[in-house]
C-alpha cells in the first residue's frame, strides 16, 4: 500500500471518530501520538502532500489569473491611449507593463523587441506601469506627455531611450533626450503635469490594481497573464501556445 493511501485510511478512520464525537482526551492523545510516529517513520508523505497542495495553489492561481484578464480584456487591448505597436493586425497580443527602471523591463526589452521583430504577427501594447520610486514616475511622465505632444512614432523613440537611460532622470537628462529626437522638449516639459498624464498613469495604476499587478515587468501573452521576466525562448513558446488554443 502507498504510504499516502495509509496516511489518508488513519485520517479517514480519525475523522469518523471526531465526527461521532466518542474521542476520549486520553484517546484523542494517543491517536496523534500514531499520527506523529507515522510522519517521523514516513516524512516522505509530507513532501508528497506538499508537492500536491502547490500543485493545487498553482492550478489555482492560473484559473485567477485568467478570470482577471478576461475581467478586464477591454481596459487592456482599447483604454484610447497606450502605444501599440509591431503589426496592428497581429493575430496574437502582448500586453506590457512596464517600468522604466526595472533591471528586469531592461532585460526583457531587446527580446520583445526582436520577437516583434522576428514574428511580424504580433501587436504590442505598453502600459506606463511606474512603481519603482521618483525616477520611474518622472519617466513615464515625459514618456507619456511625448507622446500626447509630439505622437506615436516619437513616444517610441523616447521610450526605447528611456529604458535604456542609465544615468538619473532629471529635466536636464530628459532636455537633452528631447532634443536628441528633435524634439519640442519645453512643450513636452509642461504637460508632464497636465491632468491627461496623470489620468493615463492613473488608469495604468487602477488596471494593475484590479489585476493584482505588483511588480513589473507583467506581460498578457494573448490571454495569458505571465507575472515577471521571461526569456525569448520562453515568450515564443507561449506565443506558440496561445496560436495552438486560438
Amino acid at each position: 500500500m502507498r504510504l499516502t493511501s495509509t496516511f489518508a485510511a488513519l485520517m479517514m478512520t480519525a475523522s469518523s471518530v471526531f465526527a461521532q464525537d466518542t474521542m476520549s482526551d486520553s484517546e484523542r492523545t494517543e491517536f496523534r501520538a500514531e499520527v506523529r510516529a507515522y510522519l517521523l517513520e514516513n516524512p516522505e508523505v509530507l513532501m508528497e502532500a506538499i508537492a500536491v497542495l502547490e500543485t493545487r495553489q498553482a492550478q489555482a492561481e492560473v484559473l485567477r489569473d485568467d478570470q482577471l484578464v478576461a475581467t478586464n480584456m477591454t481596459a487592456l487591448v482599447d483604454d484610447g491611449f497606450s502605444y501599440v505597436g509591431g503589426n496592428p493586425d497581429g493575430d496574437v497580443t502582448i500586453i506590457e507593463f512596464t517600468d522604466y527602471r526595472c533591471g528586469f523591463c531592461r532585460r526583457a526589452h531587446p527580446e520583445v523587441a526582436e520577437l516583434i521583430e522576428t514574428d511580424g504577427n504580433i501587436r504590442i501594447i505598453t502600459k506606463e506601469f511606474p512603481i519603482l520610486g521618483e525616477q520611474s514616475v518622472i519617466a513615464s511622465q515625459f514618456a507619456v506627455a511625448t507622446k500626447i505632444v509630439a505622437g506615436d512614432e516619437a513616444y517610441k523613440l523616447v521610450s526605447d531611450a528611456l529604458i535604456n537611460m542609465r544615468s538619473d532622470v532629471t529635466p536636464a537628462s530628459l532636455s537633452a533626450l528631447a532634443s536628441a529626437f528633435d524634439l519640442d522638449g519645453d512643450a513636452i516639459m509642461a504637460e508632464m503635469e497636465s491632468d491627461a498624464v496623470r489620468e493615463v498613469l492613473a488608469n495604468n495604476r487602477a488596471l494593475g490594481d484590479r489585476m493584482q499587478i505588483s511588480g513589473t515587468p507583467t506581460f498578457v501573452f494573448g490571454e495569458q497573464l505571465v507575472r515577471g521576466y521571461v526569456d525569448l525562448a520562453q515568450m515564443r513558446k507561449i506565443i506558440s501556445e496561445e496560436r495552438e488554443d486560438s
